[in-house]
This record gives C-alpha cells, structure tokens and sequence, in this order.
C-alpha cells in the first residue's frame, strides 16, 4: 500500500486542466436542489421506519474551516454551532456516543440536516455561509482518486478514473470552460489538504483513554474535546 506521501506528491502533481477537461466532458451546474446539504430522509418525506434508518448529513471540515465558518457572515458562531465530532468510530454508551474519532463534520439540526442550509418558500436552497463554505462542499459532487488509502466512492468520468462523480441532479448541465477551471482547482486544494491533514493526525496522534460519554477527537492541531477546546 502506498504512503500517505506518496499520495501527496500524487496530488500536488494533479494537473487542474486535465480534471477540468473531465468536469466539461460530464458537465454540472447546481440547481440548488439542497440534496448535497440534507439527510438522506427527514420530515414528511419519510416514513416512520425511514426515519429510524435516516443517515444525517457528513461533511468533513477542517480545524482552520471550522473558524471560518464561525466567522462568516454577520453571525458569530460558537464552535458547536458549526462543527460536531465526525461520528464514525464512536460507539453508543450509556450517556450517549462516546471514543475517539478522527475528524469533524459540519454541525446539522434536529432533521440531520446542514445547519447552514436553508430554503425559502419555493423550496430552492441556499447556503447560509456560501463565501466560506468548506472545500467538500466547493468541490460537490466531483472527488479525486489518488489510489493508496484513500478511494472516494462515486462513477469514475475520465478514461484514468481519477475523477469520481457522486450522485447529483445536476450532473449533464452545461458548464463554461472557467467554471470548470475554478472547480479543478478547489478539488486539487481539496485533495491535497485531505492528505496533510491525514498525514498531521497521525503524526500528533496520542491515544486518549476515554470514559462513560467522553469523545476525543483528534486532529491535526491535537487531541480536542468536542467543543474544540484542546484536551490538555
């Protein structure tokens, strides 16, 4: 298996025309269907049961994501406003999910949906923080295979199957050649600070020893508890 460097010196050797080329050919423009920023179900869409099993919404942000977003627009956030511990690898205590976990996500409301997404009455969605959204949300619904670790899921849309497309209704539209440019860019950003920061956790990563509904999350800043503020 390759290195988390190896890996990194794939992405930074990622040329934005050629993932540009592959954006044009399969071609996006957002309807702002919101669909990228909801749970898989909610509300009255969803039955009883489709409730029990409804996935909320995960985008992974960065530590340095997480205060811009705080800082964005007119409100000031606090940090649980904004991001939440990334619940994967976090098991279900008596007093609620407790471990260690290895990244953030945005933070989501009571329906599992992104707490910055809105809608108005004709049910078109917005971002409430768009100018300083993370890059997993800048880069929907495209992703980068680099092989190693890390294989996004999603339809490969180029011949190298490097470029990834995920489900979106917005997928086939007609997209300008800059459009495209400035999408490739982010998703060259986006895969190369995936891999720091992966690389940054593992390095400061000290095992935590966590009791009854206690969450450690480790990042690439060091060991915080979920309010952000460092464990020591």
């Amino acid at each position: 298996m390759d290195t988390l460097e190896a890996e990194l010196d794939r992405a930074r050797d990622l040329d934005v025309a050629t993932l540009a080329d592959a954006i044009v050919e399969i071609g996006f423009e957002c309807t702002r269907c919101g669909a990228c920023c909801k749970a898989e179900t909610c509300g009255n869409e969803a039955s009883d049961d489709a409730e029990s099993d409804s996935e909320p919404h995960t985008a992974t942000v960065f530590p340095d994501e997480i205060r811009r977003v705080q800082d964005a627009g007119d409100q000031e956030y606090d940090f649980r406003d904004a991001a939440r511990p990334m619940p994967y690898g976090l098991e279900d205590g008596p007093e609620g999910p407790e471990g260690e976990t290895f990244e953030w996500a945005l933070q989501t409301d009571d329906c599992g949906d992104c707490t910055f997404y809105s809608e108005d009455e004709s049910g078109t969605g917005a971002c409430t923080v768009h100018e300083d959204r993370p890059l997993i949300c800048r880069t929907y619904p495209f992703s980068v295979a680099l092989g190693g670790t890390s294989q996004p899921m999603g339809e490969a849309v180029d011949e190298e199957g490097m470029v990834r497309a995920h489900e979106c209704e917005g997928l086939g539209r007609d997209i300008s050649r800059a459009e495209a440019e400035e999408l490739a860019a982010a998703l060259k950003e986006r895969a190369i600070r995936e891999i720091e920061e992966a690389i940054a956790v593992r390095d400061a990563y000290e095992p935590v020893e966590t009791g009854p509904g206690e969450i450690v999350v480790h990042d690439s800043e060091g060991q915080k508890r979920p309010d952000g503020t460092p464990l020591d």
